[in-house]
């Protein structure tokens, strides 16, 4: 009788063989995972240094995308289809610089939805006072409410110009009303 041996011969089979296959197969896999890791941690250490430096050393290399000017001044015009850069919407609103700004503290008759003849009327002739106030000169733009913007996403602002609101101007000439937190009616 011969003798037959139930494992591959030393020359055929080297120890560890299986294991070594697997195991880089693995390893590979674990390496590139660790990579991506790295690079990952490398951009938020970087983003959260530029913060640091923009915050503590008051320095601006962070771009400010919304960044409203504090003096402005130029030739307003109506709102149109088009024309979204500077012009006035209604008794209230403009847009200045694309960005749409509703002045602070004052309520403005309304001329697009609009519940009575008298308030379109109304509403119009706020529309072209505040057209006159914003092409009199140079003005001032200035949070002095805390919030930053409405519910609709504009901008609150108050606009001056020689240290006087416009919106009271407005507010003054019986054309809009302080603002008290509640809609109105500006019929009957």
């Amino acid at each position: 009788m011969t003798w037959v041996p139930l494992y591959r011969s030393a020359r055929h089979f080297q120890p560890g063989d299986r294991r070594r296959r697997f195991f880089s197969f693995y390893r590979s896999k674990r390496q590139e995972v660790s990579r991506v890791a790295t690079i990952r941690l490398v951009i938020l250490f970087g983003i959260l240094a530029a913060i640091c430096v923009k915050e503590g050393l008051d320095l601006n290399i962070l771009p400010d995308r919304l960044a409203l000017p504090t003096v402005g001044e130029g030739q307003f015009t109506l709102c149109g289809q088009g024309n979204r850069m500077q012009c006035v919407v209604d008794g209230d609103t403009i847009y200045y610089g694309g960005l749409k700004i509703r002045l602070e503290g004052i309520d403005a008759p309304e001329t697009h939805q609009f519940k009575c003849e008298s308030e379109l009327a109304l509403g119009n002739r706020a529309t072209n006072r505040l057209l006159e106030l914003m092409n009199s000169g140079p003005f001032e733009i200035a949070n002095r409410g805390g919030r930053d913007e409405d519910r609709y996403g504009r901008k609150l602002r108050t606009i001056e110009r020689d240290g006087r609101s416009l919106g009271e101007i407005l507010v003054a000439e019986g054309l809009a009303r302080r603002w008290d937190g509640a809609r109105h009616s500006w019929c009957g």
